[in-house]
């Protein structure tokens, strides 16, 4: 009996091992590539999980670049603009109703360009 659970054990271990060092790469919930199925910004290395309507399945996308459509960072974590990439700001007309449906979107703006 013990010698069959050492082998079980043994094998379990000889199995995870190579999903431990996959996960660490890439993970399972955390780290997660541009394209994956997300539940949360933070699960993503972009920071961004971003959905195309309210029934659709979000997916990490890229922050958006200068001049693009954005999101203002949001509490929720999921939007259907991406918030902006570092350095630049979200120029959009923030109001109570757009915060709850998450529509208030606007572009990207360089923070340091004073020339609007």
């Amino acid at each position: 009996m013990a010698s069959t659970l050492q082998i079980g054990l043994l094998l379990s271990l000889t199995l995870l091992a190579p999903a431990l060092a996959a996960s660490l790469e890439r993970g399972l919930i955390f780290n997660l590539d541009t394209g994956e199925l997300c539940l949360q910004s933070a699960q993503c290395k972009s920071g961004c999980c971003q959905r195309n309507s309210g029934l659709s399945l979000a997916r990490c996308m890229p922050k958006a670049a200068e001049l693009q459509d954005c999101s203002p960072k949001s509490l929720y974590g999921v939007y259907y603009k991406c918030p902006c990439e570092s350095g630049l700001t979200c120029d959009a007309d923030r109001s109570i109703v757009g915060s709850i449906t998450n529509s208030d979107f606007g572009i990207c703006r360089d923070k340091n360009d004073t020339a609007r």
